[in-house]
């Protein structure tokens, strides 16, 4: 029987632990979770005992870096410098939890285009679940990959830029972000 839930069966060996980096960003410092080349959680400002969990990329051994990293790193800063409109880098949505509905809504959520908004109702709608516009809003204030699954493009009906998981001021710098019109490769 497996000691702890990082071994695996069949082998006895341990599961390798995720790597978890913090570098800078015009948001403040991005937490990234990685297992192996898949991105399992995004982190706008880590806290407290959550930011003792991420390495500094500053810290990070020649050892423990790679080229995936790198390119992590690399596709995050230009996106947040607006020289990039995909991340195009794999995640995971199992820290979603096995919520169906939460998944169905992150999912619709990606595929919202770049500079392009939707509102929660939208969103409800797209996942089969028009009168769960309430709903939507709670998946999205537990996104474990903001920016990655761009939760900050979904909007309330009214005016505004509505609630975010790291802040409406962090939402807006987005949205503004994204809607410079620039011509990007």
């Amino acid at each position: 029987m497996p000691e702890s839930p990082a071994e695996t069966a069949g082998n006895g060996d341990a599961a390798p632990e995720p790597v978890r980096i913090s570098f800078p960003s015009p948001l403040g410092n991005l937490g990234v979770e990685l297992d192996g080349e898949t991105i399992t959680r995004v982190v706008i400002v880590p806290k407290g005992r959550e930011r003792s969990s991420f390495v500094p990329i500053a810290d990070l051994k020649p050892a423990q870096r790679s080229d995936f990293l790198e390119e992590v790193v690399g596709r995050f800063s230009e996106y947040l410098a607006g020289a990039r409109k995909r991340l195009d880098l794999d995640f995971d949505l199992r820290a979603a939890g096995d919520d169906l509905f939460a998944r169905r809504v992150l999912k619709g959520v990606s595929k919202i285009p770049y500079g392009r908004t939707r509102t929660h109702q939208d969103i409800a709608h797209l996942v089969g679940r028009p009168d769960g516009y309430r709903q939507v809003l709670a998946v999205l204030m537990a996104n474990p990959l903001p920016i990655l699954v761009p939760c900050h493009r979904v909007v309330p009906s009214k005016a505004g830029a509505g609630s975010y998981i790291a802040g409406t001021k962090k939402k807006t710098w987005l949205l503004k972000l994204e809607s410079r019109g620039v011509q990007l490769a």
